[in-house]
C-alpha cells in the first residue's frame, strides 16, 4: 500500500493513546522508507554510473582521439597547424592531421603566391573544404617554389596522406633560425589540447 494510506488507516485508529500513536507513527514512518529506500539508492546508484560513463567517454575518449592521431617526430609543426619537413636548404608545407580532421572533406587548394617570398606567418594560401574556408599560414619565411599540383585534380590527398602525398608548398628558407621557433610533434600535441 502507499504511504498515504497507511497513514489514513493510522490516523482512523481513535482507540489508542497519545504515545501508542507517536510509536505507529515512527512505525510507518520505518516501514515507508523501508520499501523507498532500496528504490531511491539503486536510482542514484545507476545515475552515478551513467554519469561516470559519459564522463569517461567525453574526456577519455577524447584524448585517446589526439594521442591516435599520427604526428610524426622528424616534423616541425605551428600553432596554426602547419608542418614543416626540412630538405636540405628548401622546406615542404602542409596542414596536420588535426587539422584535415576538423576542416573535413577538403575540395580545393589555392595557392597564388608560387614565385613570391612570403614572410612568417603570413597568408600564402586557403584551403577549402565542404563547410568552411581557412587561411594558410607561411610557418617560415621563404619563397615559394613549387604547389603540389596532384592538389588540382585530387585535393582530398590533404585528408589521407596529410604528411605525405597531400603536401601543399616547396619552399627555399631564407631564415633558418626561425626553424628553432617552431613546435616539436611533443609540444604541438599539447597545443591542440589545450585548444580542445
Amino acid at each position: 500500500s502507499s504511504l498515504s494510506a497507511l497513514f489514513s488507516s493510522r490516523r482512523n485508529d481513535t482507540s489508542v493513546d497519545s504515545l501508542s500513536s507517536k510509536i505507529r507513527m515512527s512505525e510507518v514512518l520505518f516501514i515507508g522508507w523501508s520499501k523507498i529506500a532500496p528504490l531511491h539508492f539503486l536510482c542514484n546508484l545507476l545515475n552515478s554510473y551513467i554519469f561516470f560513463i559519459w564522463c569517461g567517454s567525453s574526456i577519455f575518449g577524447a584524448n585517446n582521439q589526439y594521442t591516435k592521431m599520427n604526428f610524426p617526430s622528424e616534423l616541425k609543426y605551428t600553432k596554426d597547424h602547419e608542418w614543416v619537413r626540412i630538405e636540405g636548404k628548401c622546406a615542404y608545407v602542409g596542414i596536420t592531421e588535426f587539422a584535415q580532421q576538423e576542416l573535413g572533406d577538403i575540395v580545393y587548394v589555392d595557392i597564388n603566391t608560387v614565385g613570391k617570398e612570403v614572410p612568417q606567418e603570413d597568408v600564402f594560401g586557403t584551403v577549402e573544404a565542404v563547410k568552411t574556408v581557412s587561411d594558410l599560414f607561411m610557418p617560415i619565411t621563404g619563397t615559394i617554389i613549387e604547389f603540389n599540383k596532384k592538389l588540382d585534380t585530387n585535393p582530398e590527398l590533404v585528408n589521407s596522406d596529410p604528411y605525405g602525398e597531400g603536401w601543399m608548398v616547396k619552399v627555399d628558407l631564407v631564415d633558418f633560425v626561425q626553424v628553432d621557433s617552431l613546435l616539436s610533434a611533443d609540444d604541438y600535441k599539447v597545443e591542440i589540447g589545450r585548444s580542445c
